[in-house]
């Protein structure tokens, strides 16, 4: 009989905190709410790079194309990535390198907020355990880099980037599951 496995926390970060990021988190909290994943996920927040939006809520297409895909319980306030401030989970504060150390995996949504939290995990003098890394890692195609997908910002786009990226985090996320818990039959 296999044992039970350690309860995971998850970070996603894009720039603004209102529009990848939230829909990345909005998603996963809703597949694993469910069983058989409810008891292995400890954590799931999301967070920006920039402070274009602290506090706000995410954009109205993220939420819509949520609801459209039947979560409509998702409730979040932006925050940014710092390396000055601490958070909670009930507060919109930015984060602190100490979330390096708190999560287990940091998924940022492009190249450059990728950048961004690499710079800013060096910062936390060795002691993460986070393992930062695009979320389009768990694409689903193995091999080159060249296959690992970027999560494109739908905010100066269309209702289609939107619906694009909710296509990719749904994705990405189930792969990232079945990939942490192999045994876990979904």
């Amino acid at each position: 009989m296999a044992s039970n496995p350690e309860p995971v926390s998850v970070l996603f970060v894009c720039l603004g905190n209102i529009c990848r990021s939230t829909m990345a988190e909005g998603i996963f909290r809703a597949i694993v709410s469910q069983p058989p994943y409810r008891s292995l996920i400890s954590v799931v927040d999301s967070c920006g790079t920039g402070a274009y939006h602290v506090g706000s809520s995410p954009d109205s297409r993220t939420l819509s194309t949520l609801a459209d895909n039947g979560i409509t319980d998702y409730r979040h306030a932006a925050r940014k990535a710092s390396p000055f401030y601490y958070f909670s989970m009930s507060s919109s504060l930015p984060i602190d390198v100490s979330d390096f150390s708190t999560f287990d995996f940091i998924f940022a949504m492009d190249r450059d907020n990728l950048r961004d939290l690499q710079r800013l995990q060096q910062r936390s003098g060795g002691k993460a355990k986070a393992k930062v890394m695009l979320f389009g890692e768990y694409a689903g195609r193995k091999g080159a880099k060249e296959k690992v997908e970027e999560v494109d910002d739908p905010y100066y786009g269309g209702r289609d980037g939107f619906e694009a990226a909710y296509e990719q985090c749904t994705r990405f996320s189930t792969n990232f599951l079945k990939d942490v818990f192999p045994d876990v039959e979904a």
